[in-house]
């Protein structure tokens, strides 16, 4: 099992190159197909555009994301084609607040999508939009990279974050390619409840489950000695140098999430480290 058709989508010049060298990284290591979709983004959002707005404004603005679209399409070819890989390429225009659909209609045929991290000072709009349009809409895991991050084919030392959520569940299946590929794969159980029929033994069925794929796991079972989950897994990956987590997604409403935080957002917001979601 492997993946075979990985998809990135570029709308910042700033990320292009390197998610470009993520997602090329993971494609030469499993023998994939890359696909990357360069979307130019028009955000007048329509309908709610300053007043005295006419058509010959907007057509700018839409033409102007065209020329972005195509100046990041040609960017990804110069850099696809000094590589080895199979790639494919395409450009679009899409608005801001429909730029999900666009993405998700093409990544609903991929295995995996990579994405950098959507959160920060220097992030379009946009940018939490794909991630969100990947794991919902188009139903793939995301491989969410912080761009500072040296790219790797392979990772060694990956941690799972389990909670016997199917979220969870569907992350490591997701992961199942990368799980095979690592040296060493722990799987992070905190504060396991009293009560369930696996206290005993928290992450014993999923240890078997994944021997029998061929991938040894350790089960690391921790306190919850800090304010969030989130917090406990990131010391955690530091400690035992982790290069990979692997965790479920938005296990809240979307809304929920947004308002209060939670442990994606705020997962996404604060790691190091590339992170595997799958909702």
């Amino acid at each position: 099992m492997s993946y075979k058709t990985i998809f990135t989508a570029l709308s910042q010049d700033a990320l292009a190159k390197p998610i470009l060298d993520h997602a090329g990284a993971m494609a030469q290591a499993n023998d994939a197909h890359l696909e990357a979709l360069c979307l130019g983004v028009d955000r007048s959002q329509t309908g709610y555009y300053y007043a005295g707005a006419n058509a010959m404004i907007l057509q700018e603005v839409i033409e102007k994301a065209g020329e972005e679209a195509l100046a990041l399409e040609a960017f990804a070819e110069a850099q696809l084609g000094k590589t080895d890989l199979r790639w494919s390429c395409e450009h679009g225009v899409a608005q801001l607040p429909d730029i999900g659909r666009h993405a998700a209609a093409r990544a609903r045929f991929a295995d995996i999508a990579v994405l950098p991290t959507p959160y920060g000072d220097d992030r379009g709009q946009e940018q939490e939009a794909l991630v969100e349009a990947c794991l919902f809409e188009a139903g793939v895991p995301v491989l969410i990279v912080p761009e500072k991050r040296a790219p790797v084919g392979a990772y060694e030392t990956v941690i799972i974050g389990w909670n016997e959520s199917d979220e969870a569940l569907g992350a490591i299946r997701a992961a199942m390619p990368i799980l095979k590929q690592a040296k060493n794969v722990h799987v992070v159980v905190i504060d396991p409840p009293k009560h369930e029929p696996n206290r005993s033994d928290p992450g014993g069925l999923l240890s078997v489950w994944l021997a029998r794929h061929d991938v040894h796991v350790e089960i690391d079972v921790l306190s919850k000695t800090m304010p969030r989950v989130s917090d406990v897994l990131l010391r955690h990956a530091s400690d035992i140098d982790a290069d990979l987590i692997v965790m479920g997604a938005y296990g809240h409403s979307r809304f929920r999430e947004a308002i209060l935080g939670g442990a994606t957002r705020y997962m996404l917001e604060q790691s190091k480290l590339p992170v595997l979601m799958a909702h």
